[in-house]
């Protein structure tokens, strides 16, 4: 699998195949109920600079691990933290929750704390989820997930493209919303080069509910304490088993993305017939992780792979080197055209 960090990834050649598409995942009968309250404060400030003190109380069922998320309204930036891990992808801020103080009780509460950034203003976040939860100070019922019966397949001969959201993951509709613009972006620009292009499918962003949480996601099946790979493996076998996919499937070409990973250690990349990527891939096309310019360039160098073109020897102006990141200013030479058009997925295109 090509990528932009050099690595191989064996195991995507693995072929599963159940035979029937599974719909994405709907919302059923109510279960468990789930419920927090968050206080937030700012314990001190100076220019530049503050300290902050986020406690959480659990007002639904007991939980034995936590992820508590936000967005900064005004462009603060937490520099260190404490009590929790916390990590920041432009203004939306996630902290989960230490070795010691994951478990709370119906009512039980813990608290952390960080210094930050600021500058111009220094607001309080207005939203808060808990587990995916909304917190305001209520408890309510969880929805089960189910799975209603298969439903069929997308049309062939189509990029079909799936966001994959973890269980501990609250659905945002920026995500399905700025995946489809970026395959959009990618889909006029293959015209512009090659005078063809590819079809989306009708629903041109899956959101499919995940079986599991973040953190199965970027741990199970690695090799070692690697887990590069680890989360884009595990979202594409995911995938092939539930919507029945092979590696090189000759009726579409799938692009994955999941809104997981490990900071620094979890990427993506593509090999003919599929394009996977994590996180900061699926939040710089909602959005929320610098220029768009550069999520647009990333698609179309994955896209390449998927259609079948190695990466290129050296930065020579086509988007399969790293000139992709000056997209779109980049483009494809007529070497790389034709092997795209006589590539095996050369009759999508038209």
């Amino acid at each position: 699998m090509n990528t932009r960090r050099n690595r191989s990834l064996a195991a995507v050649a693995a072929v599963i195949s159940l035979g029937a598409a599974v719909a994405v995942t709907a919302t059923g009968a109510s279960a468990a109920a789930a419920g927090c309250q968050v206080s937030y404060t700012v314990a001190s400030q100076w220019q530049g600079g503050f300290g902050a003190t986020v406690a959480v109380t659990n007002l639904g069922d007991p939980l034995t691990g936590w992820t508590l998320r936000w967005s900064f309204g005004a462009g603060q930036t937490i520099t260190q933290a404490w009590n929790a891990t916390v990590t920041q992808s432009g203004a939306a801020v996630t902290a989960v929750n230490a070795s010691y103080n994951g478990a709370l009780g119906t009512g039980g509460s813990t608290s952390f704390g960080f210094n930050g950034s600021w500058t111009g203003s220094n607001p309080l976040p207005s939203a808060f989820t808990l587990n995916g939860v909304a917190c305001t100070g209520s408890a309510v019922p969880t929805p089960t997930p189910v799975t209603p019966a298969p439903t069929g397949s997308a049309a062939v001969k189509t990029v079909r493209v799936f966001w994959l959201k973890p269980t501990d993951v609250a659905f945002d509709q920026r995500y399905p919303d700025g995946i489809a613009a970026v395959m959009r972006e990618a889909q006029r620009y293959y015209k512009q080069e090659i005078g063809k292009t590819f079809t989306l499918n009708g629903t041109v962003v899956e959101v499919v509910n995940g079986e599991h949480d973040r953190n199965w996601y970027i741990t199970t099946n690695c090799s070692g304490s690697d887990h590069y790979w680890c989360v884009v493996q595990n979202m594409q076998q995911e995938l092939m088993r539930r919507f029945g996919i092979s590696s090189q499937d000759s009726r579409w070409l799938c692009v994955g993305e999941i809104s997981a990973e490990e900071t620094n250690q979890s990427g993506g990349g593509a090999s003919p017939g599929w394009v996977v990527l994590s996180g900061h891939d699926a939040d710089g096309a909602a959005g929320l992780n610098g220029a768009m310019n550069r999520w647009y360039g990333g698609m179309v160098h994955e896209l390449g792979h998927g259609f079948g073109l190695p990466d290129s020897t050296s930065t020579d102006g086509t988007p399969m080197s790293a000139s992709f990141y000056s997209y779109p200013d980049t483009h494809f030479s007529q070497a790389q055209k034709n092997a795209i058009l006589a590539g095996p997925y050369g009759s999508f295109l038209s």
